[in-house]
């Protein structure tokens, strides 16, 4: 310890200015001026400036001031691990604690985040994406930094960490301002990878930019010299040693060594001597010095490098194939040799004494020998317990040899990290597995794991290996039906969903098995259901109906029923027959086999037929299910995405916007232009639109590239629509209208015509009401009995309002009066609140606009609260008190009133329409309180008011 101590103090020459950083950051985080917040620092440099010294100091001086310090340390030799340094970090913080323990450490994230450190083995099961994961991550360090505060991170040789660990710390970074925590990382600057930006960058309030390590000057290189050898060491010769170092500490700590241990003479004489002994230290020198100390020593040397780093003695020893005495002996030679050192501060295992020579050592072996020593090396760490994730890296580096050991080996490898949320390791070594090759009857399925562990990051390349594997021979159905489904799923997901329907289409008619026909088919059905191109969408529609109307047991085909009914504007009644089917007692939004696009569709009908506050507890319950599995990346933004809708339907859009702007930031890490932030963008301009913030909805549109070509899936809603709409608000009519009329022809031949869904006909009619008055009475005529055939109250309010607005004068009151009414009744606020002020102007009656403006405020629709309160004051009412807008009935629990007319109406067979467009009892306007409350409308009522229960209630 006391040489460590003096090679500590002797290579923090010149690093007084690094040390004073250090100093004030771990002021900022533990002196009396601390705030709670960290930061980040950055240290770079080339090998052998120091970079691990001063973090060994840094440690030091934050077990001083009584810091918790976690410290990891990436390696050349791991990088192809993944989260091996994650686990350095906090699976000894985590460790040693019993089951209960560690699920209380970990809350919620515990069956994702343990895997991943290796504290518990992966379930079976569908695995998080690596988003999921590293919230998870994220999670559980913020946990810890709070809970043992103040907390100093350190990573040195970062830019040999493996990049799932990399990639997630260099995302936290940011956060370190905002938790008593300081994150330090060393690195060498021309080798850190592109994704760890941040540390080059450091966000946050660091003020600063990585400090670079420079090498000793000349007086600094004689400090050493003469602390080292003697004060008499002369100019000459301590000048010779900054020459043949260039003020390198490593190689100058290791140089004056190297004079002591000689007995050199420091003097201008010797100066001459010190190129070949600074040579021996490095390359050719190097293997030279470490082959004198003999053979064993030489294999056990090897052994090591090829292991890498916190090497154990024994495990080395089997890879030299040397005993243990031999191996002890090795072992101390190398240390006497300053090659091999303890690992850590614990001084378990071994370790070079610094990267350089462990470098030199392993690119020194001979290219055969290093493949064969990691073969065995992986065979030792197998046999030594530590499982197939720990053989794999090795693996990765030997030659294919038709070994069913290594395919066996590298799928359960595989198949471990893909389940802990590393699918770009799986990818690898499901790579590595092909090559060497597998046998001929387990080819298949090796392609078909590679192509679910390369699904999220690499489609096309997915979609190549299903391909490849459905042409392998092989005899099992069950992976053949699986191969299919999931090609289906890349394609679809890929925007190619004609594809994915005729890849299904091609199997079904070979597959013997009933139920295997039956899944194939209703995979089938919901990819054409999303297609816009589809060929015969009446003929797909009559063959669905036949099947959910005999088949009880599978439930896919019963929700496509369902949302293929919504669609075509079938009755209310059918549509919300099927979706209870669906449901039965639970559908799943998170099978490993299946997706979740179904449930999704399910939830969605009740949206649709004016059951809004069931399609929420559906929703509620499915993104549950996502952030337990750990989905948080497309999954989650969709669900976050659509949730939003959802309350944009129901008027409550200040809500809406806070969960339309969290799918669009999820759907952001996804990525651009996919599907998932696609949707995401359509949401948050329907919802910025109904606001009445139109050049912030376009500003929005112009940032993402939303327009055209749109996606080939018919979403919800609709892009093209929504599209139109937008260009509608800014005045452009045209350009609505080509847009407008391109969604006719893209729905109309596919029977899609429920206004409901999609009211492109009373957008067209606004477009071109100026231009063709016909035309727009007869497109809202149109929509108007589509919505009255279908049957929920909102679209038929809709209908009602937009025909008013093209119909002739003497007959907009009526329209509009049947529309209040309507949507009084209905679970839609904020198409109430538009009605309300239509008909309030049209009547000219300062009343009705008061309740539009309430209505309005309740909403948070800022711009139908300004236009409605402008036309109120010019008529001489008075603007209405209340909350801010969007603060208005948006707690779901009634009040005693509110219940008590409730359940009177319930009573009364069929509930009371509700009369706004005048002022009535104070009991109708309550009881269209609590139809948006509730989330229903007149016939759902007696079922959502029990499902509110009775206890419900607020005084």
């Amino acid at each position: 310890m006391t040489d460590r101590r003096t090679h500590m103090r002797r290579t923090m020459l010149e690093r007084e200015a690094e040390l004073a950083t250090v100093d004030e950051a771990l002021d900022r985080l533990t002196g009396p001026a601390a705030d709670g917040g960290g930061a980040l620092l950055a240290f770079s440099g080339p090998a052998g400036l120091g970079k691990t010294t001063l973090l060994a100091e840094l440690r030091r001086r934050a077990h001083v001031r009584h810091c918790t310090v976690l410290s990891a340390r990436g390696g050349e030799q791991e990088q192809s691990q993944p989260f091996h340094v994650a686990r350095q970090l906090l699976q000894p913080q985590l460790a040693g604690t019993n089951e209960e323990e560690l699920r209380s450490a970990l809350g919620s994230w515990y069956a994702i985040v343990a895997p991943a450190l290796g504290l518990r083995a992966p379930e079976e099961g569908a695995p998080p994406d690596p988003q999921g994961l590293r919230d998870g991550l994220d999670w559980v360090l913020t946990h810890l930094a709070v809970q043992r505060a103040p907390m100093v991170l350190v990573l040195d040789d970062a830019h040999w960490a493996d990049p799932e660990s990399l990639g997630w710390l260099a995302a936290f970074a940011p956060r370190a301002e905002h938790l008593p925590l300081l994150l330090v990382v060393a690195y060498r600057p021309d080798e850190l990878p592109a994704h760890a930006e941040a540390f080059r960058t450091l966000p946050g309030r660091a003020g600063q930019r990585p400090l670079s390590l420079e090498p000793l000057t000349a007086d600094a290189v004689r400090t050493l010299v003469r602390e080292t050898v003697g004060a008499h060491a002369d100019e000459a010769f301590c000048r010779e040693a900054w020459a043949v170092t260039a003020g390198n500490p490593f190689e100058t700590v290791e140089l004056t060594a190297k004079v002591r241990d000689r007995s050199l003479a420091p003097v201008e004489s010797s100066a001459p001597l010190l190129r070949d002994l600074a040579a021996a230290q490095q390359g050719d020198g190097l293997v030279a010095r470490l082959h004198s100390l003999g053979p064993a020593t030489v294999r056990f040397a090897w052994a090591c490098a090829v292991l890498g780093t916190a090497i154990p003695q024994e495990i080395a020893a089997r890879v030299a194939a040397l005993g243990t005495a031999e191996a002890v002996s090795a072992t101390v030679r190398l240390r006497a040799a300053r090659i091999l050192s303890a690992a850590g501060e614990d001084g378990e295992g071994l370790e070079f004494v610094h990267p350089l020579i462990a470098t030199a050592l392993y690119r020194s072996i001979p290219e055969a020998l290093r493949t064969a020593l990691h073969g065995k090396a992986a065979a030792a760490v197998v046999d030594a317990g530590l499982g197939s994730s720990a053989a794999a890296r090795h693996l990765l580096e030997t030659h294919p040899e038709s070994d069913p050991w290594v395919v066996r080996t590298l799928r359960e490898a595989a198949g471990e990290n893909l389940r802990a949320g590393a699918p770009e390791a799986a990818r690898r070594q499901l790579a590595r597995a092909l090559l060497e090759p597998p046998d001929f009857g387990e080819r298949a399925a090796v392609l078909y794991e590679l192509g679910c562990a390369s699904l999220l990051t690499e489609p096309a390349t997915t979609v190549n290996h299903l391909r490849a594997a459905l042409a392998e021979p092989f005899d099992d159905p069950a992976l053949r039906q699986g191969i299919v489904i999931r090609l289906a799923q890349v394609l679809a997901h890929s925007d190619r969903l004609a594809e994915a329907s005729e890849a299904l289409a091609a199997e079904i008619p070979h597959t013997p098995d009933s139920r295997g026909r039956l899944r194939l088919t209703s995979e089938q059905f919901m990819w054409d259901a999303f297609r816009s191109d589809e060929p015969d969408s009446p003929a797909r529609s009559r063959r669905l109906h036949r099947l959910a109307d005999r088949d009880l047991t599978e439930r896919y085909v019963i929700g496509l029923r369902a949302w293929d009914a919504t669609l075509r504007g079938e009755p209310v009644d059918v549509v919300l027959h099927h979706a209870r089917r669906a449901l039965g007692d639970r559908f799943s939004w998170a099978e490993e086999d299946r997706g979740f696009e179904v449930p999704v569709l399910v939830a969605l009908t009740h949206l649709y037929a004016d059951r809004p506050g069931r399609a929420e507890e559906l929703f509620e319950a499915g993104t549950a299910e996502f952030e337990r599995q750990g989905w948080r990346g497309a999954h989650l933004s969709f669900a976050y995405g659509l949730h939003a809708y959802i309350r944009f339907r129901r008027g409550r859009l200040a809500e809406a916007e806070e969960l339309a702007r969290a799918g669009l930031s999820l759907a952001e890490r996804v990525g651009r232009r996919t599907p998932v932030h696609w949707y995401a963008v359509a949401i948050l301009i329907e919802i910025l639109l109904a606001r009445g913030r139109t050049d912030e909805a376009w500003d929005l549109a112009r940032d993402h590239e939303y327009g055209e070509p749109f996606p080939a899936a018919v979403v919800f809603p609709d892009s093209q629509t929504v599209y139109a709409e937008l260009l509608l608000a800014r005045g452009d009519r045209k350009a609505a209208t080509a847009e407008l009329e391109a969604v006719d022809r893209r729905l109309t031949p596919r029977g899609i015509q429920n206004p409901s869904w999609c009211p492109w006909r009373l957008h067209l009619a606004r477009a071109v009401a100026p231009d063709d008055p016909a035309r727009a009475r007869a497109l809202t005529a149109e929509a108007l009995r589509r919505a009255r055939a279908f049957g929920a109250p909102s679209a038929i309010g809709q209908a009602l309002r937009y025909a008013a607005e093209v119909a002739p004068a003497a007959e907009r009151v009526a329209l509009l009066t049947e529309s209040v009414q309507l949507l009084a009744a209905s679970p839609a606020g904020y198409e109430l609140a538009c009605s309300l002020a239509e008909l309030g102007t049209a009547l000219g009656d300062t009343e009705v606009l008061t309740r539009a403006v309430v209505t309005a405020r309740e909403c948070g629709a800022d711009g139908l609260v300004a236009e409605a309160t402008s036309t109120l004051l010019r008529l001489g009412g008075a603007p209405p008190g209340g909350p801010p807008a969007g603060e208005g009935p948006a707690e779901d629990a009634l009040t005693e009133a509110e219940r008590a007319v409730a359940e009177l109406a319930v009573r009364t067979t069929p509930p009371p329409l509700v009369i706004l467009d005048h002022p009535q009892r104070p009991a109708d306007a309550a009881l269209s309180v609590v139809y948006r409350k509730l989330g229903t409308d007149r016939a759902g009522l007696a079922e959502a008011l029990a499902a509110a229960g009775a206890g419900s209630a607020r005084p």
